[in-house]
């Protein structure tokens, strides 16, 4: 290790001494509501670094880290997210009493877990880097210390851990079939095997060895049929948590996923393969999610399965990756533009969840009965996530879907993107049930919301970069564009 492979995760090293900053911080002062607006101001180390070693893209630990603008670009997500959860925490923290400062501290944590995933380009590293994204994440998910919430991270833990266990026994196999670790490495072996048998299938440890990672990364990006975490865990955790666990954490997961295929499985047949399963797991995720959120009354728990759904439309780009013969980059460049956006209609949504569940101590749909009367701009806020989420213009839900299934179209998966559009148009059942409950529905209680100043800032970034990305995707659409073609070369 030298100076170089220092500053080349100094973006990580900043987010993890952050989290240290905090917990002392915490340790040695009895103001706690200096650490929301401290954890805040030290998020503009990472992304200073972000930026500065986005100039000088490179290959440093041995090997095992790459720093390039696809690294960089998730980077920018999580930093987002991180910083918009933190801001949707300065009053729900407060029920955490003396323990204000591990929250914050975990949260960062998580993050450095994920935002070292985005470089990993080793099986190892990529491991570790797993395990300190869940590690983290399962203690937030507990951290209320109620029964519902000690099950979430209970649950969390134990599925997480099945899941480690799954995703490393794939990667073992791949290591003895291979004799490497490395991505590169190992896509050279594999390619070199299928020049002669020509068919995954030939060989029965590599074949074992893909459903296993599949699995395994199935689960980080709540996939079906590796969903069964997810309504749990997001009704029980915290709820700012909840909004970071449907964001940061799938886009990590699907950065991995990314990297992986583009560098081990760019073989023309293996990549085939690879699509005809993502589109089948596309088409049964997004069906999957939205048909069961029909029934839920519980906001947090809709949403749940409103993310699985949004994991089989962003599926799709992954799906689309393999046309004819080659690999193509419209749906991948689709992935990130639908990701960057799902992380600023989300959060907006779950920071007016959290004013509304702080001001009835309720997480149910029938909770945000009459909003348009007790706080306009909540109502009008959660109205425009609703309808980005469905994909409906001017929003960048509506850009990041039209990209994603014209990718498929592309590609001749016409009859996936049918099924998008099938599934887009049963959501707006559910969406438009929270819409209607706002501005028809009579309140139980008549009296004036007033979110909190870090609430109503989170809600009001977030749901301005959804509207604004959405008359004007262009910003995103290049920089997607460039971190895919980095990706590639």
């Amino acid at each position: 290790m030298n100076y170089a492979d220092i500053i080349l995760i100094a973006p990580e090293i900043s987010m993890a001494l952050l989290a240290s900053i905090i917990i002392i911080v915490d340790l040695f002062s009895s103001n706690k509501k200096l650490l929301a607006p401290l954890s805040l101001t030290g998020l503009l180390a990472p992304l200073c670094f972000c930026i500065m070693v986005r100039d000088n893209p490179s290959i440093g630990f041995n090997g095992t880290v790459k720093v390039d603008d696809f690294s960089v670009f998730f980077k920018y997500v999580i930093i987002l997210a991180t910083g918009l959860v933190i801001l949707s925490s300065t009053t729900y923290a407060k029920r955490f009493d003396k323990h204000q400062g591990e929250y914050y501290s975990l949260i960062l944590l998580s993050a450095t877990g994920m935002m070292l995933l985005t470089s990993a380009i080793e099986l190892i590293t990529i491991y570790i880097a797993l395990e300190l994204t869940a590690l983290p994440t399962a203690a937030l998910a507990a951290f209320i210390r109620e029964k519902k919430s000690a099950e979430s991270g209970v649950k969390f833990l134990i599925l997480s851990a099945v899941s480690s266990a799954v995703l490393l026994y794939g990667m073992v196999l791949i290591y003895g079939f291979t004799g490497t670790t490395y991505l590169s490495e190992i896509g050279t072996v594999i390619a070199n095997h299928l020049s002669t048998s020509g068919q995954v299938t030939d060989n029965g440890i590599l074949l074992f060895s893909v459903i296993l990672i599949t699995a395994g990364f199935g689960f980080k990006i709540s996939a079906v049929p590796f969903q069964m975490w997810a309504p749990d865990v997001y009704e029980g955790a915290p709820t700012p948590i909840t909004g970071f666990l449907s964001v940061a954490s799938k886009a990590a997961g699907f950065a991995i996923i990314l990297r992986i295929l583009y560098t081990v499985f760019e073989n023309e047949t293996l990549s085939s393969d690879w699509a005809s399963m993502m589109a089948v797991l596309s088409a049964i995720s997004m069906s999957v999610g939205n048909l069961i959120a029909i029934k839920q009354n519980n906001i947090k728990r809709m949403l749940a399965y409103s993310t699985i759904a949004q994991a089989g439309y962003i599926m799709v780009g992954l799906a689309a990756m393999a046309g004819n013969t080659t690999l193509n980059t419209s749906g991948p460049v689709g992935i990130l533009v639908y990701l960057a956006g799902y992380t600023f209609t989300n959060l907006a949504a779950f920071a007016v969840i959290t004013a509304v569940s702080e001001d009835s101590g309720d997480d149910s749909i029938d909770s945000f009965a009459g909003l348009i009367k007790k706080s306009p701009t909540l109502a009008v806020i959660m109205t425009v996530s609703m309808i980005s989420l469905i994909g409906i213009p001017p929003t960048i839900g509506f850009m990041a879907k039209i990209y994603l299934f014209g990718a498929a179209v592309e590609t001749n998966l016409t009859w996936l993107a049918i099924v998008g559009v099938v599934n887009s148009v049963v959501s707006a059942y559910y969406y438009l049930r929270v819409v209607k409950t706002m501005f028809i529905d009579s309140p139980d209680e008549k009296h004036e919301i007033h979110p909190n100043l870090g609430v109503l800032s989170a809600s009001v970034i977030a749901i301005s970069g959804t509207v604004f990305f959405g008359f004007f995707p262009k910003p995103i659409i290049e920089l997607a564009r460039d971190a895919i073609n980095t990706l590639i070369g």
